[in-house]
């Protein structure tokens, strides 16, 4: 390790030959494994939305409220992000993955919309929970040279989630069971999953920290650092972000069948091919980020996420909108790399699972839960979804200014320097 760094825990071991060790190599798989599931589980409920509607006798304001209701749970999963700093990283993850299991399970047997809101509420917790603990440990675990890109393709692994599920969802909606197949089946790998972790490690860094008796600091400890005003800041940059990214894809069947006359089929079809259209470009976004850099690397991704969500709901057509739903479902993404990197990297070990529960799961998921809401409202007046959500694209525009204006460059940067950066 290299040796007693200022925030009093050991820097992630950079190899000489520049690989990864045979315990980094297993836990990259398994982080990414474990985040295929957040994919799987975002496309499951925008895929089985329409029939849901159908199934149980709701409006297109209800289901936009109801997108809304689930997605409360990811500000609820701050609590379990929180246990991060208390139970450690390894132990948190792992509960992570059992209660997303059981939920998810759950889903499928829910008898109304009442019980299906809150088994997804509540599997969302767990799932949001289980997404930022697995950013915490990839931040701390790998070496700075090779952050960006772990981050990146633990991150684009939710996007082969995403692909996995649009290819099988058409196949599982004309099942005996419709859109709760979708859950059924997905309990499967999660049970795999859960025996998998049995070899997972401490993070290094956080059994230092507590090798060294540091106390667990409480919920509100962080606003009485110097660390107060980048909690702000992130939290700012997660809400503007969330917006166009959560309704782009989230809405994106009801545009294209109510709005564009494509049948169910063909927005299958649609999602399978812009999904693995999207892919190469999805592992790529890491590497990008080490190589140019966050800033520039932040002002590439968000300028293409915001011509795919224009795109997305102007354009007409099967293959000219299966185009921009390619650039759309990038939209929804890509971006999650730079701010899970920023958010793990600014804050020192003993409160990144704090600072990670206040800017993300407390404050900066509000845009993702209110904006589905409002989505509904205006949708209910204007009844077209279209206008609205391609409107959502000037929020990559201010996220663009609030990184260049706000956030300091940690491309290559140990966590303990660019904690205090």
């Amino acid at each position: 390790m290299a040796g007693h760094l200022p925030d009093g825990v050991a820097a992630a071991k950079e190899p000489t030959d520049g690989k990864l060790t045979a315990y980094q190599k297993r836990l990259f798989v398994f982080l990414s494994v474990a985040t295929f599931f957040e994919g799987y589980d975002f496309f499951a409920l925008t895929q089985i939305l329409p029939n849901l509607r159908e199934d149980l006798g709701l409006d297109k304001e209800a289901a936009g409220f109801l997108v809304g209701v689930i997605n409360i749970g990811a500000i609820l999963a701050f609590w379990i992000v929180r246990r991060a700093d208390i139970w450690g990283r390894s132990r948190t993850l792992t509960v992570t993955i059992a209660g997303y299991t059981i939920f998810t399970f759950l889903t499928g047997f829910a008898p109304d919309v009442y019980t299906f809101a809150v088994a997804q509420l509540i599997a969302r917790v767990f799932l949001l929970g289980e997404w930022a603990i697995s950013m915490v440990i990839a931040a701390e675990e790998f070496p700075a040279s090779k952050r960006g890109l772990v981050i990146g393709v633990v991150q684009a692994c939710s996007s082969l989630g995403s692909i996995f599920c649009a290819g099988i969802m058409p196949l599982l909606l004309k099942t005996d069971y419709g859109w709760r197949t979708a859950y059924l089946v997905g309990i499967i790998p999660l049970i795999v999953l859960a025996f998998a972790r049995r070899s997972l490690k401490e993070t290094e860094r956080f059994a230092a920290l507590r090798a060294e008796g540091a106390q667990t600091e409480s919920l509100f400890a962080i606003w009485k650092t110097k660390h107060a005003k980048r909690v702000l800041l992130l939290a700012l940059l997660w809400f503007v972000s969330y917006i166009p990214a959560q309704n782009a894809v989230a809405f994106w069947k009801e545009f294209a069948m109510g709005e564009r006359g494509l049948d169910d089929g063909q927005v299958g079809q649609a999602i399978s091919i812009a999904a693995v259209g999207s892919m190469p470009f999805l592992f790529l976004v890491g590497r990008l980020l080490d190589v140019v850099g966050r800033k520039p690397g932040a002002a590439i991704i968000y300028g293409v996420g915001a011509i795919g969500v224009v795109l997305c709901y102007t354009l007409e057509g099967l293959w000219p909108l299966t185009f921009a739903l390619m650039l759309g479902i990038f939209a929804s993404s890509a971006y999650l790399p730079i701010l899970n990197g920023y958010t793990a990297e600014l804050f020192p070990t003993r409160l990144r699972g704090m600072a990670f529960a206040w800017s993300n799961n407390l404050l900066g998921r509000l845009g993702y839960v209110l904006s589905p809401i409002a989505v509904g409202f205006i949708v209910r007046e204007t009844d077209a979804f279209g206008p609205v959500i391609a409107s959502t694209a000037i929020f990559n525009l201010v996220a663009i200014g609030l990184v260049f204006g706000t956030l300091p460059e940690t491309k290559g940067r140990e966590l303990e320097d660019t904690a205090d950066a």
